[in-house]
């Protein structure tokens, strides 16, 4: 469901009655005639709905982690608020950027179009930017060369599904998180996509080795072993960004993680 494109509809709709009650429907009606339910509705809808587009559409907006591959960061459940202007003003829908601000940094939590069904949102990390040569051998990172200096800590309990996995702290760009390896999870890359410059990539028993096309990047998943992600289905084109991930608003399971997000 395109929410945004429901959203737009509304407005234009309860906009156009606004106007026209205000310069014709007002006009035609006696001093103390009681006002059609269809412009009283449309009209005193219209300043709510035209704060929350504007809201979702240039401010901030809401996301559900619907799925465990962003494990220890985000959890299943966590509610989370997406920066709509870190990367750009777009135009709603069409998603266009008009107004260029910041590019993807390594290490962003960033919400995107998922390249193969842009009907859906998907949340990863920022590993590689344009021009990267991003290796993944032996669930061990290196960029451009250079391994992404890791930290292994205690190991992570997965309380609903109760096993350990190995858990790191991994130094990507500016800031540190978390990150998870399961041993018995075999370092290649089953079944990998077809997908737009998938000859920038290059695969083999150690796991993926790619560069980063211009204008794209590429995304991981910090639960590596429980993630699909960039290694199977490609880079994340500029203009399926959403925008940047940067809050816990809310977890019916655990009010202790609002505000954490690291």
């Amino acid at each position: 469901m395109n929410f945004a494109l429901i959203l737009l509809i509304l407005l234009l709709l309860s906009g156009a009655i606004w106007v026209a009650d205000a310069l014709f429907f007002r006009k035609q009606r006696l001093a103390d005639a009681k006002e059609p339910w269809w412009v009283e509705y449309g009209a005193s809808f219209f300043p709510v709905i035209l704060v929350v587009f504007v809201l979702r559409s240039f401010i901030v907006e809401p996301f559900k982690i619907p799925s465990g591959s962003m494990i220890p960061t985000l959890l299943v459940g966590d509610f989370i608020l997406v920066n709509k202007y870190t990367y750009g003003i777009r135009l709603p829908v069409a998603n266009v950027k008009i107004i260029d601000v910041n590019n993807p940094q390594r290490g962003d939590v960033m919400v995107f179009r998922y390249p193969e069904d842009p009907s859906l949102d998907y949340i990863k990390r920022v590993v590689g930017v344009p021009g990267d040569k991003v290796a993944y051998q032996n669930k061990r990172l290196t960029i451009n060369g250079v391994p992404v200096p890791t930290t292994q800590v205690e190991d992570y309990l997965h309380p609903e599904r109760l096993y350990y996995s190995e858990q790191y702290v991994e130094q990507l760009g500016e800031g540190e998180h978390r990150m998870l390896n399961d041993q018995d999870a075999p370092p290649f890359i089953p079944h990998p996509g077809q997908f737009p410059h998938r000859d920038n990539c290059s695969y083999n028993s150690a796991g993926v080795i790619c560069t980063v096309p211009p204008g794209e990047y590429f995304m991981m998943g910090d639960n590596r072993d429980n993630s699909r992600d960039s290694r199977f289905w490609g880079f994340v084109p500029e203009e399926n960004i959403v925008g940047k991930a940067f809050f816990i608003w809310l977890n019916f399971s655990d009010f202790k993680r609002i505000g954490s997000f690291k």
